[in-house]
């Protein structure tokens, strides 16, 4: 995802639109820029390759000043990262243009221009949008229609804002299945992908909804909706403060983290999922033929990444009916794996850098895959640049050790790659719909959940003196027993393990005793009743049990066990997500009573780089 900034005023906005591309750099690494009209009333544009550092030193050299301008920062879906395809994107000098989304028809779009005598200088999608603008302009001779011609003929998922120096009093922007804010400033007023890049500005915004176009002038908005009718949408004051990306008023960044959680999954999700269905290109512009031929997936990792993969291959087996494996890196590395025909590779790391898994997709890239997918959310990354198909998480920056909202965006990611999966194999449009509106629902879920934040701290004053726990899942929910075992131990320093229910009493239950809490997840699925046994076997054994039950499992509190009630209705797609939240909080709130290093736990760090 890329950032926009733009701003209008009666002052030199160039310092506004940098502070706001600052704050948006998470969203994209690979470039930025900044047109601006200056004192001459002629556009000034200037872009450079990499962090926004890069822009910042080159305008130390070139400066430049304006008092209406737009900006960017770029993470690259179509074109490699270079100054020719970074934005903003000009037509005949003139008009300028800054976009997020992938536009689906582009292809047929700049054919046709081509044809009219438009030339291209880059490979992007955007620079369609700018020259149809353009061409629109000619006849309509208005900007703000020009802007509304040309949206009605997108096809895809776009935010997007023009400025033009014939037009030198206001911006005119759009959105379509991507965030877009206007900032109401005092005669001024600016344009963001994200409230907190204006924070510095303005505590005061004007949310877009889709279809709409809007002009924003320094003391005046105008907005109109899909139909064509003009349209107020509701100010609303920002709680945020303008240091937002600090810890705020959580102790711990790995708190203010997992509280993050329905809004980056909600980011992870923008973009890619609209009008009930995933957008083809989300996965990058050959995906659809990938897909359409991959006929097994083998997807490695490590850590807490590792258990997103296990959740992955019950969903993509289960749903998609394709084989799937899946792979520890430092394993995978060394056993020699066969790879049968047509598979596509999967990794899945939230640095992008970590040793095994980019040793892992070396040895891929050399060994018959299909092609390479790469789930990370850090654009650029090393795993990022050297697959064929990039899925970028969109958690932000993850300062915390352990991972948590990097984790749930990534089953997020991969809940996109089972639909994208199940349209090649069988799941007609039907299915995909009620597969995207589950996956548009969980931000809502985590929500609910994360209200449980008070039960869970007085919970943990159980496990305060506790040396071992033992935790619980079949199923889908198995991986994130898995998880909630590894978040206790890598920040409490108690130690856990995960286990398959079901394999209790195969070994583990020789450990079970009073003084060993043993956790478990318990939606309302096709395995409740197994689990429901193997939680009698642990109360057999005097074993404590804490449940994290649906209301309608039936599980019932009683002496030594004990049941927090999950939200209702939680499906099983949704569960591994929802039902990981409470394990966090748990963990967290564990350590701080053994006041331990939540955020920067011993021995660990955050990207695993050497072997």
């Amino acid at each position: 995802m890329c950032g926009i900034v733009g701003a209008v005023a009666g002052r030199d906005i160039v310092p506004v639109l940098m502070e706001g591309l600052r704050r948006l750099e998470y969203r994209g690494y690979d470039s930025a820029g900044i047109a601006v009209l200056n004192g001459s009333k002629h556009l000034k544009r200037l872009r450079t390759v990499g962090k926004v550092r890069k822009l910042d030193e080159a305008l130390e050299h070139s400066p430049t000043a304006g008092k209406i301008g737009i900006a960017h920062t770029r993470w690259a879906t179509h074109g490699v990262p270079s100054e020719r395809n970074a934005h903003p994107h000009i037509s005949h000098d003139g008009l300028a243009i800054v976009h997020n989304g992938i536009i689906e028809n582009h292809e047929e779009l700049r054919a046709e221009l081509e044809r009219l005598g438009y030339k291209f200088s880059s490979e992007t999608d955007t620079e369609v949008i700018a020259h149809r603008v353009h061409y629109h302009l000619g006849t309509l001779k208005d900007l703000f229609k020009a802007v509304r011609a040309t949206v009605a003929e997108l096809e895809g998922a776009y935010a997007l804002v023009v400025v033009s120096e014939d037009d030198p009093d206001r911006l005119i922007l759009a959105r379509e299945g991507c965030p877009v804010v206007i900032g109401i400033g005092d005669d001024e007023n600016f344009v963001a992908s994200d409230v907190a890049a204006l924070l510095p500005v303005t505590r005061r915004f004007m949310f877009l909804e889709e279809g709409d176009v809007a002009e924003v002038r320094r003391k005046a908005v105008r907005i109109l909706d899909r139909d064509g009718n003009g349209v107020e949408r509701v100010v609303r004051e920002s709680e945020l403060s303008s240091d937002a990306a600090e810890k705020g008023p959580y102790a711990h960044y790995m708190l203010k983290e997992i509280h993050e959680q329905p809004r980056a999954i909600a980011d992870t999700l923008t973009e890619r999922v609209a009008g009930g269905r995933l957008l083809a290109a989300a996965f990058g512009p050959d995906a659809n033929d990938i897909f359409r031929h991959a006929q097994n997936v083998h997807i490695v990792a490590c850590g807490t990444s590792f258990h997103a993969a296990s959740v992955a291959r019950y969903f993509i087996e289960q749903i998609a009916k394709v084989p799937c494996a899946v792979d520890i890196a430092s394993e995978y590395r060394y056993r020699s794996p066969l790879v049968p025909a047509n598979s596509l590779f999967v990794t899945i790391s939230q640095s992008g850098e970590t040793a095994d898994t980019l040793a892992a997709l070396r040895l891929a890239k050399q060994s018959g895959y299909l092609a390479t997918l790469a789930i990370c959310n850090v654009p650029e990354s090393s795993l990022v640049r050297e697959s064929d198909l990039v899925m970028l998480t969109r958690a932000g920056p993850e300062i915390g050790v352990a991972s948590t909202k990097a984790f749930t965006t990534q089953l997020a990611a991969l809940g996109m790659l089972v639909v994208a999966l199940a349209k090649h194999h069988g799941a007609d449009a039907e299915r995909e719909r009620g597969l995207v509106t589950r996956l548009i629902e969980l931000p809502g879920m985590v929500e609910k959940t994360l209200a449980l934040d008070g039960v869970v701290s007085r919970l943990a004053e159980r496990f305060a003196d506790k040396h071992h726990a033992l935790f619980l899942g079949r199923g889908a929910l198995y991986p994130i027993a898995l998880e909630g075992a590894l978040k206790l131990k890598e920040i409490s320093y108690i130690h856990a393990e995960g286990y398959p229910a079901g394999e209790l009493k195969h070994g583990p239950l020789a450990l079970v005793d009073a003084d060993m809490p043993v956790v478990t997840v318990a939606p309302n699925n096709d395995l409740l009743e197994k689990l429901k046994s193997n939680l009698m076997e642990v109360r057999a054994r005097g074993g404590e049990l804490i449940v994290f039950a649906d209301p309608e499992s039936g599980i019932k509190p009683s002496d030594g066990v004990t049941v927090i009630e999950m939200p209702r209705s939680v499906t099983y797609v949704q569960a591994p997500v929802v039902y990981t939240i409470p394990l966090q909080l748990l963990a967290y709130h564990v350590a701080i009573l053994r006041g331990t290093d939540v955020d920067q736990p011993r021995n660990l760090a955050k990207s695993v780089t050497v072997e």
